[in-house]
């Protein structure tokens, strides 16, 4: 019997809970949870996504991701994929390290997307020596939003739940999330508390997310780029010797994987004398220069700001 399909919204936010296959854990140290953290830092960067929080169990993990308009498929591909290598190879094991695909589940309403901010959160309460303490838990963001640790990792945007607050003040913001979280896991969460929630906090602030157009024509990126590059489109796309039209290879193909949402199959069907492989290598190398290079980040920050019809 077919799996049902994954219910999927591009101006959504989402509750992602990844398991392990039952005969292992899913981070057995330390190293390896910092390894995970690190590929969501890598891939929440790269997709121009947003995270806003996390628990990482040792036989789970559970996210509140936005990805702002790109496929969560995608993205929790390129994390888990990556994962799976790194504790294959480390633990000279083979086979699948995650349960199935992932789970996730849609969050329309703010009063959802608080309640399963606080539900993460609570997770290491069934962790030994966490119960009560559950902010001090190293793999959790909890301790971000409380101001008990920084997130040097650059991992969480907390301005999303703090606009749910309608308060900019972090001392103040950091003291009412706690009383939040402390009063959830308490009384629990259910989907009917959490629609009642909603409900009651209602249209009391204004929302700065931001989605992306993630639809944009692969000939329109094509002919955006050469032109402020003042790169010859003809048979450009062919030629390999040069710098600059490597570079300008590079930023199309990665271009076309987070603002045109392509594959990078589709991304070679748009491109002359690339394989699947290279072409993921062409994007990683798209995503550094445009991150490094104030003159490609300006042209990818302007193709961001298209609006399509």
């Amino acid at each position: 019997m077919p799996r049902r399909a994954r219910e999927k919204n591009a101006e959504s936010i989402y509750h992602v809970m990844c398991r392990s296959v039952s005969e292992y854990q899913l981070f057995r140290d330390e190293e390896d949870k910092a390894y995970y953290l690190g590929l969501l830092k890598r891939y929440k960067d790269r997709y121009e996504c947003r995270i806003y929080a996390y628990c990482l169990m040792d036989n789970h993990l559970h996210l509140q991701l936005d990805p702002r308009g790109f496929d969560i498929s995608r993205f929790m591909h390129s994390v888990n994929v990556a994962y799976v290598r790194y504790y294959n190879r480390k633990y000279q094991r083979h086979g699948p390290v995650f349960q199935d695909r992932f789970e996730s589940r849609i969050l329309d309403s703010d009063g959802y997307n608080l309640t399963v901010s606080a539900y993460i959160h609570n997770n290491s309460k069934d962790i030994q020596g966490y119960a009560g303490k559950e902010e001090e838990y190293p793999y959790s963001s909890y301790g971000i939003y409380t101001g008990r640790r920084k997130d040097y990792a650059g991992i969480i945007d907390t301005s999303f739940i703090m606009g749910i607050f309608n308060t900019r003040d972090k001392e103040r913001f950091a003291q009412r999330y706690r009383e939040f979280a402390k009063h959830q896991r308490d009384i629990g969460t259910t989907a009917k508390e959490a629609r009642r929630l909603s409900r009651a906090i209602e249209n009391e602030y204004i929302s700065g997310r931001r989605i992306i157009q993630r639809e944009l024509k692969p000939s329109m990126v094509v002919c955006y780029i050469s032109g402020k590059l003042m790169i010859n489109r003809r048979g450009s796309l062919m030629l390999k010797a040069k710098k600059r039209l490597m570079e300008y290879r590079a930023i199309c193909a990665y271009t076309m994987r987070v603002l045109c949402g392509m594959t990078y199959r589709g991304i070679c069907e748009n491109m002359y004398n690339i394989t699947v492989s290279a072409c993921s290598l062409l994007c990683s190398r798209g995503y550094e220069l445009i991150r490094d290079s104030k003159e490609y980040g300006m042209i990818f920050n302007e193709l961001m700001s298209v609006r399509t019809a």
